[in-house]
């Protein structure tokens, strides 16, 4: 007979209404948001002053807009009026110091940095020909530059400091002062820095002033238009009734999200808000709750089409089409993603947890009538994929479709609010809700998407010139053939050994990194060592992104999993931990596809690749349910090491391997099955 716990563990558990939901967690939301995500502190503008701010954040979306698609500034004039712009409304959203919360507030020496710093950028797009033009040795000379360059550089590392935090720059003044120490002097170091093409002016700024910014307004419109509450609901549908319910809504919510969303940190605050308490109530342990969301969060950043917009800069590093990317990002995103929904799926059969009851779930037929919010994602996914249009014009054109859709889901609500009373409706009536009068998608919501979009800029532009910075002492110095030389000639001709000291390298690089600057370290100081080694280009930078993310949930700076826990109130360490066990996949994919690149689509025929995709998928359940020790029952040591190496080795391309890898996995199964059995055999008394 079942204890009372046990029955209260396998009640079905009902789905919390949004409110309830809400309530649950929207007390702490916004100060889990300031503690580990330091994009949310931000000053307090209110009445007239918050409309000023609000205007000129707009106003810098649509030059950024303009810019893209329109404009043939010359190279240098382009990214300096974007810095320079990206200085004035950094200054006026982000205050010196956490806690400033004093409204309508920016104390005087604010305006001066504003001013002091903006004005550097925007002398050298004033008198870029000029600049150009001059001989780089009376330029050396002359102290203006330097001081100009001084002035420029400092008011960046402080408004990256407020909007980033202090990891990043720990790891540009290493650069730095090494670069010092190499015998460089004050005037060459800050003209490099700044004047140069390999400092703040380089690939990082450059991507991110052409392509980021517009995918970020893009966000920002999507995210109004209630794309987010449909696949959280679209999760709940397909998966809310299963073992664990709530987990795996989690767990598909944020990859579905993640293909929009630039922060592993945002991406878990604002679904776990809704998924961490439904998970805690069903009977999923507090850290195992936060972990899910943190590690499925994290997961994101490597989903196809965006991946937390390093995706842009890696098709310019690598120097392939950005479809060719997102191709190869596939298999890898889906693999670490099943990871987690077989380890969350076996964590619920081992605590014989339910699901939701299907009465509170919403229906499939009510989510086919609200597939036209897809509209913006096919639209930029055909234009992106076909390659008939330039990234940034994808992008706008997708903005187009947003608001389309925004008006869309305005008559829709319309309809359906005329249905429910029985009121009569007219085309006049259609019309006035079609623009909004009766709330819904208005000019309000396009008016604080463009504002929206230019606040969320500000730090991805300002860690992009800080990763620029590390980019150009390392390009002045030599500093990245010096660091290939002493990690190939530890390794020797031992690949393994080279990755994983590569790896580690990554995971500390990466600790409390936004996404996108910490894709330009990785790629500049790290992958070049293992394209040195033999690996391929794109399978070499696919490695350094894939363990630079993963620093999210890696303890000790796991930004994302003590924001899961925060939420769950659970022990942030544990949540880190469990959080890493959970996204093992990630931490064994870049491996596999670093000696066999067929995982990424590279060099594989269509035959390998109708292999690869069963056995990795197969490969990836040995591993979780080893990880889990629970399959159909719980599992001795022996039973776990098999499933292991039969999961490692499926996962790795090959006949050979898939061979060992199915005979392992199925003794366990067989093992496991035949244990089952042998479980429910009732015992006959004497």
């Amino acid at each position: 007979m079942k204890s009372d716990k046990e029955k209260d563990l396998n009640a079905t558990v009902p789905i919390p209404d949004t409110d309830d939901a809400q309530s649950a967690s929207a007390v702490d939301v916004e100060a889990i948001m300031r503690k580990y995500d330091r994009e949310s502190n931000t000053r307090i503008w209110e009445g007239k002053p918050k409309i000023i701010v609000g205007l000129i954040l707009a106003a810098f979306s649509l030059f950024c807009i303009y810019v893209t698609l329109f404009a043939n500034f010359l190279e240098q004039v382009r990214l300096t009026s974007f810095m320079g712009l990206i200085i004035v409304i950094g200054y006026l959203i982000y205050p010196v110091k956490k806690g400033n919360v004093r409204v309508n507030y920016i104390p005087w020496y604010d305006f001066v940095l504003m001013v002091l710093g903006a004005s550097a950028f925007f002398y050298y797009t004033f008198n870029a020909n000029a600049i150009l033009n001059t001989r780089l040795a009376v330029k050396l000379r002359d102290p203006l530059y330097t001081i100009i360059a001084v002035i420029g550089i400092l008011s960046l590392v402080e408004l990256c400091r407020r909007s980033v935090g202090i990891p990043i720059l720990c790891v540009a003044a290493f650069f730095v002062a090494y670069t010092f120490i190499s015998g460089k002097n004050l005037p060459r170091v800050s003209y490099e820095l700044f004047f140069g093409e390999n400092g703040i002016l380089s690939t990082p700024v450059s991507v991110c002033s052409k392509y980021i910014v517009v995918f970020i307004i893009f966000g920002a419109f999507l995210e109004r238009t209630g794309i987010a509450d449909f696949f959280i609901r679209f999760a709940n549908c397909i998966a809310g009734a299963a073992s664990g319910g709530p987990a795996k809504v989690a767990v598909i919510a944020s990859a579905l999200e993640g293909m929009v969303s630039g922060s592993s940190v945002a991406n878990t605050v604002g679904s776990g808000s809704i998924t961490i308490p439904m998970m805690k109530k069903l009977g999923y342990k507090p850290e195992f709750a936060g972990a899910v969301e943190a590690a499925a969060s994290t997961g994101g950043q490597i989903m196809p089409p965006v991946m937390g917009a390093a995706a842009f800069l890696m098709a310019d590093y690598v120097g392939v089409p950005y479809s060719d990317i997102i191709v190869r990002a596939i298999l890898p995103a889906v693999l670490y993603f099943l990871g987690i929904f077989i380890a969350v799926h076996l964590e619920a059969k081992k605590l014989g947890l339910r699901g939701i009851s299907r009465d509170s779930l919403p229906r499939m037929r009510e989510l086919i009538c609200d597939t036209y919010l897809l509209l913006p994602l096919f639209v930029l996914i055909y234009l992106v994929s076909s390659n008939t249009r330039t990234m940034q014009f994808s992008a706008s054109v997708a903005i187009v479709a947003a608001i389309a859709v925004g008006v869309i889901s305005n008559v829709v609500r319309h309809v359906r609010v005329t249905k429910q009373t029985g009121a009569r409706s007219s085309a006049g009536k259609v019309l006035s809700a079609a623009v909004g009068r009766e709330g819904g998608f208005t000019v309000r919501k396009i008016f604080e998407a463009l504002e929206a979009g230019g606040r969320s800029c500000i730090a991805v532009a300002a860690a992009c010139g800080v990763a620029g910075i590390i980019c150009g002492c390392i390009t002045v110095t030599g500093l990245a053939s010096k660091i290939i030389n002493v990690i190939v000639g530890v390794a020797g001709q031992h690949t393994l050994l080279a990755l994983i000291m590569t790896m580690l390298c990554c995971i500390v690089l990466g600790m409390g990194v936004p996404t996108t600057a910490n894709y330009c370290i990785m790629a500049s100081t790290c992958a070049p060592i293992l394209i040195q080694m033999g690996i391929p280009r794109i399978a070499a930078h696919f490695f350094v992104f894939y363990f630079g993310i993963v620093a999210d949930i890696t303890p000790p700076v796991a930004l994302a999993a003590y924001a899961g826990s925060a939420i769950a109130k659970g022990n942030p360490m544990k949540t880190g931990v469990i959080a890493t066990r959970l996204a093992i996949a990630a931490f064994i994919i870049p491996f596999v596809f670093a000696y066999s690149p067929s995982l990424l689509f590279i060099d594989a025929v269509w035959y390998e690749i109708v292999l690869i995709v069963p056995t990795a998928i197969l490969g990836m359940f040995g591993i979780a349910s080893a990880l889990s020790g629970y399959m159909l029952k719980y599992m001795p040591v022996y039973e776990r090491l098999m499933a292991a190496g039969g999961g490692i080795l499926l996962i790795i391309p090959g006949w050979e391997t898939d061979i060992c890898g199915v005979l392992l996995v199925g003794v366990v199964v067989a093992l496991q099955l035949l244990g089952k059995r042998h479980s429910h055999t009732p015992t006959v008394s004497g």
